[in-house]
């Protein structure tokens, strides 16, 4: 087990380590001076030369791509990834006030994906009505091909212009965050439905069950008692693996819905050209995306005998 744990932390440090040199190559290696992107482009006739230079020298871009490179490296292993060149703000302390906001939406909405999910599952496994479980065991297909901006744009207009049930913008209350957290719910929750189908599918048609219903047992009973626990079991992989769709989707919903959170800091970082914000925010979702699954690997095998069986056989 202790292997199997190293192994997936080394894993995770890779991954961050990727996404680290990956957005710096895209920032700072690519034929382009970086010190252009650093200014607003319909100011670029108001910067001198001499300012590009100072500008050069500050952030350390005029050494060569290797010692800037390993000099950030080192500075990002001790939590400095500098200072925003917008507002001249530390970026992690930038990223930290801004995501407790972030932390509450996405919890709130993966709780709804997860509930969406299960409520579509046992809906469509329950009914016996053939027309009505397909139609139900569609939504999530439909839930995948849709937008989440429009998803976004519809609820706006539906639960807050026209029946006013909750507000349209801002921070205030419990009340904003519904309509943000259903909105990135919807997409969220397709893909753990979907493999929830196809789990309860062969679930019902496991011999087990069949012993079940011969000794008198209902059709919800068969759902909650057997067929979920060991259907829902995958599931917990893919909610961590939707993390990432989750911090992708509260860039669009905090932009949407005028929230101040993560997502809208990484909008205006890539609108305002803040190239070591924009850096720093993808570091920051990669700690928390190998982090998350990290956890997960770690507790599926303690749910899953046969993998747990596989881990302590090495």
């Amino acid at each position: 087990m202790g292997r199997y744990i190293l192994a997936k932390f080394g894993q995770a440090l890779f991954v961050v380590w990727a996404a680290y040199t990956i957005t710096f190559v895209l920032l700072y290696v690519l034929p382009y001076d970086t010190v252009d992107l650093m200014f607003d482009p319909a100011e670029a006739e108001l910067v001198s030369e001499a300012d590009k230079a100072a500008a050069r020298v500050h952030f350390g871009l005029d050494q060569p791509l290797v010692l800037q490179y390993l000099s950030r490296l080192l500075s990002a292993l001790h939590g400095d990834f500098g200072h925003s060149a917008r507002t001249g703000e530390n970026v992690w302390s930038m990223i930290l006030a801004v995501l407790p906001q972030t932390a509450i939406l996405a919890a709130f909405a993966l709780l709804l994906a997860v509930v969406f999910a299960f409520v579509i599952a046992l809906t469509a496994a329950y009914t016996r009505n053939r027309w009505l479980s397909q139609t139900i065991a569609a939504l999530p297909a439909a839930a995948v091909s849709v937008p989440v901006f429009l998803v976004g744009l519809a609820v706006l207009q539906v639960f807050s212009f026209q029946l006013r049930w909750f507000p349209p913008i801002g921070n205030d209350g419990f009340a904003s965050l519904v309509l943000p957290a259903v909105t990135l719910a919807i997409p969220v929750s397709a893909p753990i439905a979907q493999l929830l189908l196809k789990n309860f599918e062969i679930g019902l048609g496991a011999p087990y069950v069949t012993v079940s219903v011969a000794k008198g047992a209902t059709r919800l009973w068969v759902l909650v008692r057997d067929v979920l626990k060991n259907g829902s079991l995958p599931a917990l992989t893919i909610a961590g693996l939707t993390l990432g769709n989750l911090l992708a989707g509260a860039v669009i919903v905090e932009t949407i819905y005028s929230r101040s959170g993560l997502g809208r800091l990484t909008e205006t970082a890539v609108r305002t050209q803040d190239i070591m914000l924009v850096q720093a925010v993808v570091v920051f979702a990669a700690i928390v995306f190998v982090v998350v699954n990290l956890i997960v690997d770690i507790i599926y095998p303690l749910l899953d005998p046969r993998l747990r069986s596989r881990v302590l056989a090495g």
